[in-house]
């Protein structure tokens, strides 16, 4: 579709179009004024309303998260406006936004990294569940300086009150919630509890959630990709090896007195999952040699360190410290025979001090400091990587002016990022690693990188219901240990993985137009983007073969993606307390490389809802469609449409207490989806027909 379509699409739908995800940001349905009080904590360090934000934003609630599914934190979120999921079976998702996943989507903590695997690999699951969570932001598109130049895609904070900021309500406050879903039988019950009305105030919290191989209404392995390879599907109706057990817990206890807080929570997530594999008959004898389905054990213990003070110092009047350290290992384990393969270790802190200055005739800013120091380490007979130390520091600025008509907003940060790794002088050169000129004994073993970052934006609001804004963003990303020092078959993946330790570091040149309209007639919103890479770090399958795996290599390219998204709601009764509006959301994004079309980009998708809300009874009925995408790269297989069905009714039977009983029902009609943004679309479909049942309460 082009560009000129995607407008004419968005203009024709803007009435109608709305909130994507099944999930829901509750804020949609709200009346205008509720909404505009809405603060996005993730977009600056300083107060911004999600109506005078310059990109694309969008809030879950801790009230949407206790009905929500049980799932990573990818799964949990793809459907909403430009974002898919990963989807390396059940236990391993991270989000993709706008086409781009890994290390150009930052996952934070509270503000900071997790220190975990997850932005190396697909299979590596984040270590940090949606349950947890009293709040999820979602910023797309390079909006993300305050966190540093990597976050090309956008930013997904995870936002948890484990370390309290503010005394419990009536001296105690918790929720609870509990889910049974059918297809995988899973079971989720999640918890949490805050007592102390200061000055110190403690807090505990738990998720435990445990699901079996899932039902799919298809043979997992496609049809297309049984003729391209010569395979005989096995004829399951699940896929197999995509159980999960995960169990997280943790506590924290804060200081809160009048001028602010200081506090320090630690927390412990054990995960057991599957990685899926292709469920095919054995034809001819068995290959001694081969790898047979993997299951991965993570471990992860965090410690973080969050405080909040009033401030006097010359245009500042707030500090604001976070920091957070973690001790991560995954062992990724040969589920026939109990061998463990490869280990990951990751261990590290990284924090950042924020000063705020005060608001002064419509003028906010910021000035912050950030560092990073962490050690990657992969063991065993089929580590690929060597250990690798990476430390990274920075500094940042943000201003901002908004005169209540008009407004200009900018940043500014600056980034150095160090890479050393061990024992590469000694490390042998691959036959893989040798076709590509690549030679371990010669190559660096350290690189060094300046990164530089800049954004700045203009908006309007032509009356008090619209809102236009264009903003333009410069971001640098250092390349990360696997796409320098990469060497070895990697069986959570299923390929042979090649980096190139002379990689330069990844610049793009982004801009964005936002359109939002937010009245009494509903809301509104549109975003056109395009993104222009001077130096795209691509992973491209060569169709060479090692050890029996596909080699995969890390190269540079110039690559251009633009794309666009719109979602809106419309009220279409209201009275009596009770209401119906029409809600959806349509996104598109098209990617070009000088190599040609880059591997796994998202089809665009259409999503239509209709919303009942009472004060009892609330029910949604919502329609998805995801388009085919044969626009595809090199050996890479295309992916069908489909259309799904989801319905949901909750049930509050108190007015003085929060209790709500919930039933919905997804992927009504059972069809065959397949996500083409996963390695695994061709023999993990997404799940068919599921009913699950659940309650919360909160006090």
């Amino acid at each position: 579709m082009s560009v000129r379509g995607v407008l004419f699409t968005a203009a024709g739908a803007a009435a109608l179009l709305a909130s994507p995800a099944f999930l829901a940001f509750p804020a949609w349905a709200q009346a205008p004024d509720a909404e505009a009080v809405e603060v996005v904590v993730t977009a600056a360090p300083y107060p911004v309303s999600i109506n005078s934000a310059t990109t694309s934003i969008d809030i879950v609630t801790r009230a949407a998260l206790d009905t929500a599914v049980p799932a990573g934190i990818g799964d949990m979120l793809s459907g909403l406006p430009g974002l898919r999921s990963t989807n390396y079976g059940p236990g391993a998702s991270r989000p993709i936004i706008r086409g781009l996943s890994g290390p150009r989507v930052l996952i934070l903590q509270n503000g900071v990294g997790l220190v975990d695997a997850s932005a190396l690999s697909p299979d590596h699951a984040v270590a940090s569940e949606p349950g947890e969570a009293s709040r999820i932001e979602v910023l797309r598109g390079p909006s993300t300086l305050a966190y540093g130049g990597s976050g090309i895609g956008g930013v997904v904070n995870i936002i948890d009150d484990r370390t309290p900021s503010t005394p419990a309500t009536h001296g105690a406050e918790g929720r609870v919630s509990a889910s049974y879903g059918t297809g995988d039988d899973s079971r989720a019950l999640s918890g949490g509890v805050k007592a102390g009305s200061g000055p110190w105030v403690v807090a505990l919290d738990a998720v435990r959630r445990r699901s079996d191989d899932y039902a799919v209404p298809v043979d997992p392995v496609s049809g297309r990709l049984a003729a391209a390879a010569g395979l005989i599907p096995a004829g399951d109706r699940k896929v197999l090896n995509s159980g999960v057990d995960m169990t997280a817990y943790g506590g924290g206890i804060s200081y809160v007195g009048a001028g602010g807080f200081l506090g320090v929570s630690i927390k412990r997530t054990l995960t057991d999952y599957g990685i899926p594999y292709a469920q095919v008959v054995p034809v001819g004898p068995p290959d001694p040699d081969a790898e047979g389905p993997v299951t991965i054990d993570l471990k992860q213990t965090r410690i973080d360190i969050k405080g909040e003070h009033a401030l006097a110092f010359g245009p500042f009047d707030q500090a604001r410290l976070q920091i957070g350290w973690a001790d991560y290992r995954h062992a990724e384990i040969d589920a026939a025979t109990g061998g463990i393969g490869t280990q990951f270790l990751s261990s590290g802190a990284e924090g950042r001090l924020e000063l705020v200055q005060g608001e002064h005739d419509g003028w906010q800013g910021a000035v912050g400091f950030q560092g990073l120091g962490r050690r990657l380490s992969a063991l065993g007979d089929e580590a690929f990587i060597p250990s690798t130390a990476v430390r990274e520091g920075g500094i940042f600025t943000l201003q901002r002016f908004d005169s209540g008509v008009w407004g200009v907003e900018g940043g500014l940060r600056v980034d150095r990022r160090s890479l050393t790794a061990d024992g590469l002088a000694a490390r042998p050169t691959s036959a893989a690693a040798a076709a590509y000129g690549v030679d371990w004994r010669t190559g660096p073993d350290s690189r060094r990188f300046t990164n530089l970052s800049a954004s700045g934006a203009v908006f309007y609001r032509p009356t008090k219901d619209w809102f236009v804004s264009v903003s333009v963003a410069h971001n640098s990303r250092a390349p990360t240990e696997f796409e320098l020092f990469a060497d070895g078959p990697h069986p959570g993946t299923g390929g042979y993985e090649l980096g190139d330790p002379t990689l330069g570091k990844e610049t793009v040149t982004s801009v964005e137009a936002t359109l939002r309209y937010t009245g009494m007639r509903g809301r509104a919103e549109a975003h056109l983007y395009k993104a222009d890479y001077s130096s795209f770090i691509d992973e491209v399958r060569t169709g060479a073969v090692e050890d029996g795996l596909p080699v995969y290599q890390f190269r540079r390219t110039g690559a251009d993606f633009v794309g666009a998204e719109v979602e809106g709601s419309y009220p279409v009764w209201r009275g009596g307390g009770r209401s119906l509006s029409l809600e959806g959301a349509y996104d598109w994004v098209r990617a070009d490389t000088d190599r040609g079309v880059p591997a796994r980009i998202p089809p665009w998708s259409l999503t239509g809802r209709a919303v009942f809300e009472s004060v009892h009874v609330d029910a949604q009925v919502e329609v998805r469609h995801v388009a085919a995408q044969d626009r595809i790269a090199p050996l890479e297989l295309p992916t069908g449409a489909y259309t799904t069905v989801e319905a949901r009714v909750s049930y509050k039977p108190f007015h003085e207490r929060a209790v709500k009983l919930f039933l919905e029902g997804r992927n009504l009609t059972n069809q065959e989806a397949r996500e083409h943004a996963s390695f695994l679309k061709d023999i993990a479909p997404l799940p068919g027909r599921t009913v699950r049942v659940g309650a919360a309460y909160s006090f």
